[in-house]
């Protein structure tokens, strides 16, 4: 793939040319993603309305640029105007934001930038009263009393207004306009640099300098020597890698994404969707997380619980839920449960259960048509009862515990967290954590079902289920038991993106803050995130994978060099996030490794996740 600045070209508007404003803003009617260009000619008064070509997601990051360079770019950036602190942007969660690049040509790295920390919304959301418009411009095609300038005035008495301006801005800086703007940012260069840094700016991914100095508080993007690490051999060594597990078959494509003190400085996409090579993958692609839902679904949920005193992981599994009160299971510890040491066996094949011996479907379980008594959709032709969690639920608890104790790794306790989050919280799993942790993230593609929310171009297809489902699995969880529980569980239905994913771990390597906000308190990230067990051989902390305690190159797939304090998980379906809060770092690699069945194994042979990882060590020394 190529660098990821290769993909932006440095656009300037000349100053002897007419006053042309491309306003584009992307409209979600329905679920259904429109795009338009709106190329308003201010001069001649004249509207002209065209089909906008899907822009290239990728986030600036000046891979081979001199650290120099960038800090040269970032001291340049002045913030003239921030009433309120309007600037860093917080609270993403209680604003909605339009953004309009007034440019000629293809969609600005700016706007680009914008939306790998907030997606922008449509004309239509823009008379809500919390609404921002962030309107980027160059100063040589804005005349005071010109029809444009009149034109960004009426927005401004309407709504709040982040202006940025690019280049000489001094026969504007005392207008009308940047006074009733309620932050004004004056970068002197439009090229693709300085439009990065200035929309990293705006929502905390860097500093301002000066009389209105800014904090860094959420990931930034930059060059891999800006934090010590060695940009061309990482480039050239997670290249071969990928690509011979690409050629080996052990998947149709993977993206990998590092960050380090908080920087993003490396995000790229090899290979396809699928074998055929038809797809090529994108930064955004949406990807099943699998058993990464274990670390990045009830457990911040029960995290943050556990912060505010409301949650007690020495407390019997009985304590939350009664249903388990006659169980043999319930005295023992969600601690232990959490731990995977609390000799729970390691999973049931639930939808198997639900047959009889002949090999049809049991009564209540499923039925080929949807109705009010069988809602929950497995396929177009397979609809299962209502009430089937209750099963479920039952066959854990009258599943007997292992006589052996120790580390055994298991889905069950998993199942049975959503129940815990929703008694504790009163709200629906769904709800409670979109509410609390992904919209005020910005991470808005994280999430359960996401056919709800996003085209099926957008999600990588897993695996063509030839047992249970018979046909291909492609925007709905691979997970069979996730699939009984309508997409929603503690052990896997989760989806999103690399750069979203990477939101949500920083927050876990920042000991729970992000973009000036906390998300849990620091105990519960440091309780979670330690060893349980180790005394007992049992590795793992609370939830949360760590490194073996003896390293073994042939059962890891953690690199060696992954420090004790560090952590994360993997996911069957090819997915991966480790944490080193030593070094302050993150790798995740996803991959959609079960295309198009699971007899594709080439991941873990060819030991693929813990050789990138492994790189990413050796390019800091």
């Amino acid at each position: 793939m190529k660098r990821l600045h290769a993909k932006f070209h440095n656009k300037t508007p000349s100053s002897k040319s007419k006053l042309v404003a491309a306003v584009k803003i992307r409209t979600f009617v329905t679920m259904k993603r429109l795009s338009l260009l709106f190329s308003l000619i201010f001069n001649g008064i004249f509207c002209l309305i065209v089909a906008q070509p899907a822009p290239d997601q990728r986030v600036f990051a000046p891979q081979n640029d001199e650290v120099a360079a960038w800090e040269a770019a970032r001291h340049s950036i002045v913030l003239l105007r921030n009433e309120g602190n309007s600037i860093p942007f917080k609270g993403l969660d209680q604003s909605t934001f339009t953004y309009m690049s007034f440019w000629l040509g293809e969609p600005s790295v700016f706007e680009r930038t914008l939306k790998a920390y907030h997606p922008s919304n449509s004309l239509t959301k823009i008379l809500r009263d919390k609404n921002i418009v962030v309107e980027a411009l160059h100063s040589d095609s804005l005349k005071l009393g010109s029809q444009g300038y009149k034109y960004l005035l009426e927005w401004a008495n309407r709504y709040k207004i982040v202006l940025v301006v690019f280049g000489d801005i001094s026969h504007i800086q005392d207008s009308t306009l940047c006074q009733k703007a309620v932050a004004v940012l004056h970068v002197p260069i439009a090229d693709s640099l300085h439009q990065s840094l200035a929309a990293q700016a705006i929502f905390g991914g860097c500093a301002i300098d000066g009389p209105m100095a800014t904090q860094k508080t959420r990931l930034g993007y930059g060059p891999p020597a800006l934090v010590g690490l060695d940009g061309q051999l990482m480039a050239d060594s997670i290249r071969a890698i990928v690509e011979e597990g690409i050629r080996q078959q052990a998947f149709p494509g993977a993206q990998v994404l590092v960050a380090k003190d908080g920087m993003v400085v490396f995000h790229e996409t090899y290979g396809y969707h699928t074998y055929d090579s038809l797809q090529p993958l994108r930064p955004d692609d949406i990807y099943d997380f699998a058993s990464v839902t274990k670390v990045t679904s009830t457990l911040p949920a029960l995290m943050r619980l556990y912060g505010e005193g409301r949650f007690d992981p020495d407390a019997p599994l009985k304590e939350y839920l009664p249903f388990f009160k006659k169980s043999d299971k319930a005295d023992v510890s969600y601690r232990q449960f959490l731990a995977h040491n609390g000799r729970l066996k390691p999973s049931i094949v639930f939808w198997r259960e639900a047959k009889n011996e002949d090999g049809n479907w049991k009564r209540h379980s499923f039925r080929n048509a949807e109705s009010r008594r069988y809602p929950i959709h497995i396929t177009d032709s397979l609809f299962l009862y209502k009430n089937y969690k209750r099963q479920i639920f039952k066959e854990i608890c009258e599943l007997p515990l292992s006589e052996k104790p120790g580390y055994v790794y298991s889905d069950l306790s998993f199942i049975l967290y959503p129940a815990v989050v929703e008694k504790l919280t009163g709200e629906p799993l769904e709800d409670y954590l979109r509410q609390t942790f992904y919209a005020p993230l910005g991470a808005a593609t994280i999430g359960f079902n996401p056919l709800r929310r996003y085209p099926k171009e957008r999600l990588l297809p897993t695996e063509r289920d030839t047992f249970f489902r018979r046909q291909q699995i492609h925007g709905t969880v691979h997970d069979e038991t996730a699939a009984m529980l309508g997409g929603v569980s503690g052990h896997a239905g989760l989806f999103g993106s690399a750069g979203d994913l990477a939101k949500l771990v920083q927050l876990y390597l920042n000991k729970g803050e992000y973009g000036g906000e906390r998300y849990m308190s620091e105990a519960a990230v440091r309780e979670f995130t330690r060893c349980q067990y180790c005394p007992e051989g049992n590795r793992r902390g609370l939830g949360f994978d760590k490194p073996l305690i003896t390293w073994d190159a042939r059962q890891s797939y953690v690199a060696r060099s992954a420090s004790p304090e560090s952590f994360g998980h993997s996911g069957y379906t090819g997915t991966f996030f480790w944490a080193d809060p030593q070094y302050n770092l993150m790798v995740i690699f996803l991959s959609n490794r079960v295309y198009p069945d699971r007899s594709h194994t080439g991941i873990s042979d060819l030991s693929i996740r813990p050789r990138v990882q492994q790189v990413v060590y050796d390019a800091m020394r």
